[in-house]
């Protein structure tokens, strides 16, 4: 039993986007693993975009195998025969729900930095207004100051 490629990949309205991918071409000649990586590359996108969303097929006696959700996240297994389509099918399920868990968690992670970042500028905004409200009663201070000397010299009667 041999599993040659597994992919994630979305179907877009446009095109097929390879997420990410693994291959395991060590089986094949070094001049070939170039060329076979890059047909299992195509074959996958070729599959996906010609599948439809909430589809699982099995393509050339069960060689490749391809699952597309209804939320367009689509997963490629491309193995030899042994394989069965069950253990494929629940593989790639997994692999999905593990990948959008991912996504999701690193979308989470980058709205949490944007939100520290932003508190961190208001910090710094409320520094400055803090010093510059200072300054501002230093100034007030000394005006008054010499607003008082000005009209204690003079007596008005």
């Amino acid at each position: 039993m041999k599993l040659y490629s597994l992919s994630v990949l979305y179907k877009g309205y446009a095109k097929v986007v390879l997420l990410k991918a693994t291959y395991n071409v060590s089986s094949f000649s070094f001049f070939q693993r170039s060329s076979v990586q890059e047909f299992m590359t195509f074959t996958s996108q070729l599959t996906v975009e010609r599948s439809s969303k909430g589809s699982r097929a099995s393509i050339k006696e069960h060689l490749c195998h391809v699952y597309v959700r209804n939320d367009s996240l689509a997963g490629v297994v491309i193995a030899d025969s042994e394989y069965s389509s069950q253990v494929v099918f629940t593989l790639l399920e997994k692999v999905l729900d593990e990948f959008s868990k991912q996504a999701e968690l690193d979308e989470t992670k980058i709205i949490l930095h944007n939100t520290m970042e932003s508190l961190l500028e208001r910090g710094r905004k409320l520094d400055d207004l803090v010093s510059k409200s200072e300054a501002l009663g230093i100034q007030s201070k000394a005006f008054y100051k010499t607003a008082w000397k000005q009209n204690s010299c003079c007596v008005i009667m």
